[in-house]
């Protein structure tokens, strides 16, 4: 053929993939049934094979020999072909291969030899004890990674702080105006709104012992001690723990982080501790402004509800609560702060793979963060009763 031509396909190449199926070809064999395959088995006709492997499982024959009246043959259609094989052999079904040309042998062997079991492994319920079991040493595992990030924190941060002037302050403020400033809103509207619930609930009942004075020292304490730090925290650990989570694991999918260890530069540093500093300083003066519009909150309630005046009740709180009560609220905000940030970055260093992981690294920090700033609450409680505060 002269150099430049192109010899056209034969009209066989061109037959879509087809069978010819006789249940009782092969009368040697009792069982045995002849699958013959005809036209082109090729990769652009892959659409056009017939469902020869449904076929031959509903006939279930116990011998099933395979023919040839291929014009084409590729390796597509072999791996299918192989994957048939493997559905074949599972359901009990012998196969013979030697009616097929040495080529087509040789190419189906090589994708049945590397075509591994695809089955899925069955997956055994587990009993309650060992769910149980298993959600332990979960947890314990979970605690230990936050002892070690605890651990590198005062490693890493002791130092800087007596060479102080090494921390990034630009940064460490501004993580403070994300997490302080622009968190003042929503924590004075949510901690204004639950001291007027406060007032309602405990006014309700002292209202009817005519006592209605007494909702000053209800609020006054709850606000101060207790709901003032929790309800910040609580808040600062949905909003900035979790910006936190997912900022820190978009670096590690987008390798932000590895490309700050390939440059030298220390992503503890850089990226951790300002966080942790400016949330230590943040989160007490959060409290501060939530007890405010805690007490604010109750005002409102007292006045307009139960007769208490507004001059009646800012003259009774320095009577019933003092600076002892106020600092025993606001020396569990800095371990709350501390705790809070070292969760959300841990979770975020720690996201492997897709974008889908960020989302679910960001649940588990609130969700953890939540619960330790309650469970850090319920231990100072116990210890302030045992001081007798």
């Amino acid at each position: 053929m002269p150099a430049g031509s192109h010899s056209l396909p034969l009209a066989g190449d061109l037959m879509p993939p087809s069978i010819r199926w006789d249940a009782s070809a092969d009368s040697s064999v009792p069982g045995g049934a002849t699958l013959v395959l005809m036209g082109a088995w090729t990769v652009h006709q892959l659409q056009q094979v017939p469902n020869v492997a449904f076929v031959a499982s509903k006939a279930k024959p116990k011998t099933l020999f395979l023919k040839s009246e291929m014009t084409a043959f590729d390796s597509s259609a072999a791996l299918v072909l192989a994957r048939w094989l493997t559905r074949w052999r599972a359901a009990g079904i012998a196969v013979d291969v030697s009616a097929l040309s040495l080529r087509e042998r040789d190419l189906l062997a090589l994708l049945d030899a590397r075509l591994g079991d695809d089955t899925p492994v069955p997956v055994r319920a587990l009993s309650p004890l060992a769910r149980l079991g298993k959600a332990v040493v979960g947890q314990w595992v979970e605690a230990l990674h936050f002892l070690a990030f605890l651990g590198e924190l005062v490693w890493r941060g002791g130092p800087l702080l007596l060479f102080f002037w090494r921390i990034r302050w630009r940064a460490v403020i501004a993580e403070i105006e994300a997490a302080g400033v622009r968190a003042l809103g929503i924590v004075g509207l949510l901690s204004f709104m639950i001291g007027m619930v406060m007032a309602y609930q405990g006014g309700a009942t002292l209202a009817s012992y005519g006592a209605n004075v007494l909702i000053v020292n209800l609020v006054g304490i709850i606000t101060l001690r207790e709901l003032g730090p929790l309800l910040a925290a609580i808040i600062v650990a949905g909003r900035t723990g979790s910006s936190y989570t997912a900022q820190l694991g978009t670096m590690r999918i987008t390798e932000e982080i590895d490309a700050l260890r390939a440059l030298g530069l220390p992503p503890f540093e850089l990226l951790v501790l300002p966080k942790v500093i400016a949330l230590v300083i943040a989160l007490p003066l959060l409290s501060m402004f939530a007890d405010v519009m805690g007490l604010l909150g109750g005002a409102v309630v007292a006045n307009y509800g139960y007769g208490v005046s507004f001059s009646v009740y800012f003259e009774r709180i320095p009577q019933v609560v003092n600076l002892t009560t106020l600092w025993l609220g606001l020396i569990k905000t800095p371990v709350f702060a501390i705790v809070i940030a070292l969760i959300g970055c841990m979770q975020g260093l720690r996201v492997r793979g897709s974008a889908a992981e960020v989302g679910h690294a960001t649940t588990i920090s609130v969700v953890q963060a939540i619960f330790m700033v309650i469970v850090i609450d319920a231990v100072f409680s116990v210890l302030y009763n045992l001081m007798g505060y």
